[in-house]
């Protein structure tokens, strides 16, 4: 049986919140693991376009956990309107069944 998992993409405005946020999350055993990376984001904002450095996360759960996350984030989250995007993913037996023993 191949298991499904997912990848959660999540911007933050630097990487103490992301951090913050990723912390709770694996506190909680929601998220298995996380990666950060900084980005560069241009997007338009109450009708004008901006630009900023941000950090984002890419955390790997089990898909059941998607409710979870996005309504923990959604809580704690700094941004009015935070990117809480999922991707649909498949893993390698090995990193799944880690995945399966890490979170709830």
């Amino acid at each position: 049986m191949v298991q499904k998992f997912i990848i959660i993409y999540i911007a933050y405005p630097n990487l103490k919140e992301a951090k913050r946020v990723t912390g709770m999350l694996l506190k909680r055993r929601l998220i298995a693991c996380a990666n950060y990376f900084p980005v560069a984001s241009v997007y338009r904002w109450k009708g004008k376009v901006e630009n900023a450095k941000e950090v984002v996360s890419i955390l790997k759960t089990k898909r059941t956990n998607w409710g979870k996350v996005k309504k923990a984030v959604e809580a704690i989250h700094p941004y009015e309107t935070p990117c809480i995007m999922k991707l649909e993913v498949e893993a390698n037996k090995s990193f799944a069944d880690w995945i399966e023993k890490e979170t709830k």
